[in-house]
């Protein structure tokens, strides 16, 4: 079952390669990824002493250095599809193995993990019940899947400001909410908490968020998106039609998250 289809979501491929151009910039305007991991880590059960842990998604290695000192006593696992994100995080630590690998298709044993940790990498997954089921195969029993990803609405201020100005698509598409209550529901792991809370951003002027968008290798990767450079009266007409979402604190940017905590049943 494909949840998404996969003509509308980016090819892994140029995710990978997108993100790993931006290994070197991208913690420096990562205040979202930042935000969303710590809420995600507040969530987690109280009282979760993990052998193992995965860190799916892992990018810099930065949650991983988290996990790693939330869990000193745990070996720690860090994934990652984008070779360029593995060769930053590394040399930093965290985790004690660092391991190209895909989250549809994780490369471990089954029941080899206690935690199985992903803050905003799984929205790029065309097949989310493929992590869904991967993640509950590599689980022991009693383990917990905590994600953090992004739904519809997501930078929803940026597609209406473009669609305004030549009605492309210039935003990365994401799933629907109700698909991730779908797919956590029938995915044979116990859902204990699946909820979207916004969060959101602002900027002085438009070029500060899409600056910061090409940084996290997070910009426009669509099949089918505008090719070449983008004309300046376009520019300049995005730059008008975004004037009219303007708050006292700057232009806003909206990212839907989604966080939810599964456990694999005893």
């Amino acid at each position: 079952m494909t949840d998404l289809s996969v003509a509308s979501l980016p090819d892994k491929r140029l995710v990978a390669v997108s993100f790993s151009r931006a290994a070197a910039s991208y913690d420096s305007v990562a205040e979202l990824q930042r935000n969303v991991g710590h809420e995600l880590m507040s969530r987690l059960p109280v009282g979760l002493s993990p052998q193992r842990w995965l860190d799916v998604g892992c990018g810099t290695g930065y949650f991983s250095r988290v996990l790693g000192q939330h869990f000193p006593r745990s070996e720690g696992l860090a994934l990652d599809i984008a070779q360029g994100m593995l060769a930053y995080a590394r040399p930093l630590g965290g985790a004690q193995h660092f391991i190209a690998g895909d989250a549809e298709c994780l490369p471990l044993q089954d029941n080899s993990c206690d935690v199985v940790f992903s803050s905003l990498a799984l929205q790029w997954c065309a097949h989310f019940d493929a992590v869904l089921s991967e993640a509950q195969r590599v689980l022991k029993p009693g383990g917990v899947l905590a994600f953090a990803s992004l739904c519809v609405g997501t930078l929803s201020e940026l597609r209406d400001s473009w669609k305004a100005v030549d009605g492309q698509v210039h935003v990365n598409r994401f799933r629907e909410f109700s698909a991730y209550q779908q797919l956590c529901a029938g995915s044979g792991l116990q859902v204990k908490s699946l909820h979207t809370q916004p969060h959101v951003l602002h900027y002085p002027q438009v070029r500060q968020l899409t600056h910061e968008l090409k940084a996290l290798g997070a910009h426009n990767l669509n099949p089918g998106r505008p090719e070449g450079l983008t004309g300046r009266a376009r520019v300049q007409g995005l730059i008008t039609a975004y004037e009219q979402f303007r708050q006292p604190q700057g232009l806003p940017a909206t990212y839907q998250v989604v966080y939810g905590i599964l456990e694999k049943a005893q």
